[in-house]
């Protein structure tokens, strides 16, 4: 009776932890989509004309930014949530005065909820703004690159980024989409 119960509540918790771990790397790669679409919009490149799938996919573990402030936030997140509750079942009376006595109203649950939500999707957003300003800071800071096509014509400016099939230069205040392919003879940092 107990091995039916031990390996019926390890198997629960394997699902559990499969789901979270599903549910967390699908909220890091919207947020390493928000993340990139920040950084191109920057320099005016709309990224999902030039990106598949795959670039998504692995896109927080391309810029240890991104990876940094996804994680980041959901454990901001989900902190915050912690402390929230805390405070209301440690201190109740103060956690009513505080929310001006709304908690006791039946839908207070689901809008404390909403709330977060709402309060992390605007978090995500101002730090997505900011890290696409300090890249655009840095890209702008970086060395030039060259870019030599099998035609023998050499590319040269500042390399923004690239995707599977697409590289992405800044020569003076112009951007180039460069794609990649044959025509794609070496890439040389100056």
């Amino acid at each position: 009776m107990k091995e039916g119960l031990i390996k019926d509540t390890y198997e629960l918790i394997i699902k559990e932890i499969q789901t979270v771990i599903t549910a967390s790397y699908i909220i890091v790669v919207g947020i390493g989509m928000l993340f990139n679409y920040q950084k191109y919009s920057e320099f005016e490149i709309n990224i999902f004309n030039y990106s598949d799938v795959f670039d998504f996919l692995i896109a927080p573990f391309s810029d240890f930014y991104i990876l940094f402030f996804a994680t980041a936030s959901i454990l901001l997140v989900s902190i915050l949530f912690k402390l929230d509750s805390l405070w209301k079942n440690k201190w109740p009376k103060s956690y009513s005065k505080a929310n001006f006595g709304l908690d006791k109203k039946s839908w207070f649950k689901t809008y404390r909820i909403v709330l977060f939500i709402i309060s992390s999707a605007l978090y995500l957003l101002m730090v997505a703004d900011y890290y696409g300003r300090y890249t655009k800071d840095k890209i702008i800071n970086q060395n030039d690159i060259s870019i030599r096509l099998a035609d023998n014509e050499i590319k040269s400016g500042k390399l923004i980024g690239k995707t599977k099939d697409v590289i992405f230069l800044l020569n003076d205040q112009n951007v180039y989409a460069i794609p990649i392919s044959s025509s794609v003879k070496e890439i040389k940092i100056k």
